[in-house]
């Protein structure tokens, strides 16, 4: 009798740490469930390059395309300083070129005060622009305001 209560307790115990498993996982995946807006130019292969980055790192990323990438960095009000290839809506923020998936994962839990991020030009080693799975080196990621101005985020 004492031998199948102890199973039961390790049981209830093991059934217990995989439902408070579950539920950190649901909280974590929260973050990384948010939906991706990004407007490209049709001929850009380097943003398709970094949506498949930040699909592998969960999110889930919708390609709209647009041969005036011009109106678009002015509609969300990137300026032209800040501008890269491609501009991303992200859960309320602009995320705009090759931005690396950590760094949005970053900004989606803090919620700073800033329009959003950017790696303004084509910086070489950025998520899109280098091969998959290499680490990114050379560049800086950028705050930035609906004023234009800017800060380091993240110095790589």
């Amino acid at each position: 009798m004492k031998r199948n209560h102890k199973k039961g307790r390790l049981a209830g115990f093991l059934l217990s740490a995989f439902a408070a498993l579950l539920i950190s996982c649901n909280a974590t995946d929260a973050v990384m469930a948010t939906e991706v807006t990004m407007y490209k130019d049709p001929n850009c292969g380097c943003c398709g390059d970094w949506a498949k980055h930040l699909e592998g790192e969960g999110f889930t990323v919708t390609e709209k395309l647009s041969s005036d990438m011009d109106a678009i960095k002015a509609k969300y009000g990137v300026a032209p300083k800040l501008a890269s290839c491609h501009t991303a809506l992200i859960d309320g923020y602009i995320i705009e070129g090759h931005v690396p998936a950590d760094d949005v994962k970053r900004l989606l839990k803090e919620r700073p005060d800033v329009a959003g991020l950017t790696a303004p030009g084509m910086p070489m080693h950025s998520p899109g622009m280098q091969a998959a799975g290499l680490p990114p080196k050379g560049y800086d990621v950028l705050s930035f305001d609906k004023n234009g101005n800017s800060a380091i985020y993240h110095a790589y």
